[in-house]
């Protein structure tokens, strides 16, 4: 039996909108390892993880995020409006 967790691991719907070719695609997923795997995206997660954890919002499903303010503070939000904001250079509108 086929595992079905991961099937759409590595295909994202963005890449069929920008019109991306296979070797961008493989261009960009070595660029994104390689980002992620630098000391400072990795102490980022894990202060987000670790906060998560201590509120008792990690992995329980109800869509909540932990977001940066400005001011460097930690504020729980929406996945949705957290991760949406991404797309415009990350930069907080309302805190």
């Amino acid at each position: 039996m086929p595992n079905t967790r991961n099937r759409n691991a590595g295909k994202h719907p963005s890449y069929e909108k920008r019109g991306m070719s296979e070797e961008a695609i493989a261009k960009k997923k070595a660029y994104d390892k390689k980002n992620n795997a630098k000391e400072k995206s990795k102490n980022y997660r894990e202060e987000l993880n670790r906060e998560n954890r201590r509120r008792g919002t990690y992995g329980n499903g109800d869509g909540k995020d932990l977001s940066h303010t400005k001011s460097g503070k930690l504020v729980q939000e929406s996945q949705s409006k957290n991760r949406a904001r991404n797309g415009s250079g990350g930069k907080a509108k309302r805190k």
